[in-house]
């Protein structure tokens, strides 16, 4: 089976008030670590959305091995990365597997086995409820290619159209970065 890594990393950063992106973390961005991660998960092709402070996360993270897809909708939220990305998934690739560019702290084991799961969607349960990473199988794609808003994939995760399978995560919801006090958190937890 072959996997696509979807990395989204396009948010303006609104409630931060900066490019939560570009962020100091462990020496060098926050991408830069998510990224780390995200090539450490074996996927077959790794895109990267990008948005706003586009010229900036360019000229500043590392890059190198993904596929970068530019979304110019970014501030109507995350479903237009998804829906921007999706038309760059490759023929060959029979999933898709998002990640969120504020969460470094997702565990490869854990997106590889989200992305085994036997049914057409996946999420992790963790211990304290679901999060990322999200796999999609081929047969998804279509509804991605709609999506809108910025809980768009929550509500296909929960529409029940699809089955869904629940990987379980023996740990609490990696911190995602949306405020300055989750960045706090985030770098109290290194």
């Amino acid at each position: 089976m072959r996997t696509t890594g979807l990395v989204l990393a396009a948010g303006g950063s609104l409630r931060l008030g900066e490019a939560k992106q570009l962020l100091p973390y462990r020496g060098r961005t926050l991408l830069d670590a998510t990224l780390d991660m995200a090539r450490s998960c074996g996927f077959d092709t790794l895109l990267v959305t990008l948005g706003g402070a586009a010229a900036a996360i360019r000229a500043r993270v590392d890059l190198s091995g993904c596929m970068l897809v530019d979304n110019v909708d970014f501030s109507s939220g995350c479903g237009s990365s998804i829906r921007s990305a999706v038309p760059s998934v490759p023929a060959n690739s029979d999933r898709l597997v998002l990640l969120l560019g504020d969460q470094p702290g997702v565990s490869p084991v854990d997106v590889r086995r989200v992305a085994a799961a036997p049914t057409a969607h996946a999420v992790c349960r963790y211990t304290d409820g679901l999060g990322h990473p999200f796999s999609f199988d081929r047969s998804i794609f279509p509804e991605l290619s709609g999506l809108h808003g910025d809980k768009a994939v929550w509500k296909l995760l929960h529409s029940g159209s699809y089955p869904v399978t629940e990987v379980p995560v023996d740990r609490a919801v990696p911190i995602d970065v949306d405020t300055r006090d989750d960045y706090e958190r985030l770098l109290a937890a290194q």
